[in-house]
C-alpha cells in the first residue's frame, strides 16, 4: 500500500477527493491541542471544506501534542505532510472518503515547547482549541476546581519554568502576546467540560 503524502496524492484513485487548494499558501490561524479522531473528523474537516471553497486559507491548523503518547501522531502527521483520509459512513451504508489537508503542521511540545509557545504567540494565531479529554483539564475530583497541586502544574508554576502542560504553554503564549501588544487569541474547548 502506498503511504499517503503530498507526493502520492496524484496516484490515488479518482474516486477519492483530495485537496484542490494550494496547501503551500496556507497560514496557521488555529493551534489545536489533542489531534485525535474527534478533531480530525470535525474541526479539521470543516476547515478543509472551507479551504476547498477558496475560503479560510489563513485558518490552517497546527496540531500540538503534549503527552508522550502523542509522539506517534507527530510521526504519522510528519510522514503524511499533515494529510489524512476521513471516511464518512452515510445512513444508507455507503462510504465517502476524502483526503483532508487543513492540518499544515504538527508540533510535539516535549521536544520543543518554545516552538509551541511561539506559534501561539504569533499574531496570525487567532484560535487555540483543545480536545484533551476531561483528564487533560486538571480538575480536582472533589472540589471541581483547577488542581494547582498536580506535579506538572506545580512545575509550570516555578519561576522561569519551561511550560510542560497545555495550560502552561497557553498561559506563556498569552503572556508574550500581552508583552508584545498583540491581542489575545480565543481559547476554544471542544471537550464536554
Amino acid at each position: 500500500m502506498t503511504q499517503l503524502s503530498a507526493e502520492t496524492l496524484g496516484s490515488l484513485p479518482a474516486a477519492v477527493p483530495v485537496p484542490g487548494y494550494d496547501r503551500s499558501g496556507i497560514t496557521t490561524g488555529i493551534v489545536h491541542f489533542g489531534v485525535g479522531g474527534f478533531h480530525r473528523a470535525h474541526q479539521a474537516m470543516y476547515v478543509d471544506r472551507l479551504m476547498e471553497r477558496g475560503q479560510a486559507l489563513d485558518w490552517g491548523i497546527c496540531g500540538v501534542g503534549v503527552l508522550p503518547s502523542d509522539r506517534r501522531m507527530k510521526e504519522v502527521m510528519d510522514a503524511q505532510n499533515g494529510l489524512y483520509t476521513l471516511v464518512v459512513k452515510h445512513p444508507d451504508g455507503t462510504f465517502e472518503p476524502r483526503v483532508v489537508g487543513s492540518i499544515v503542521d504538527y508540533l510535539f511540545a516535549p521536544d520543543d515547547p518554545e516552538a509551541v509557545v511561539e506559534r501561539m504567540a504569533d499574531e496570525r494565531t487567532r484560535i487555540v482549541s483543545l480536545t484533551v479529554t476531561e483528564g487533560g483539564y486538571n480538575i480536582h475530583a472533589v472540589t471541581g476546581e483547577f488542581d494547582l497541586t498536580a506535579p506538572a502544574v506545580a512545575a509550570d508554576l516555578e519561576p522561569d519554568a519551561v511550560p510542560r502542560t497545555t495550560f502552561g504553554l497557553i498561559t506563556e503564549a498569552l503572556r508574550r502576546r500581552r508583552e508584545r501588544g498583540i491581542a489575545p487569541f480565543a481559547v476554544l474547548s471542544c471537550d464536554n467540560i
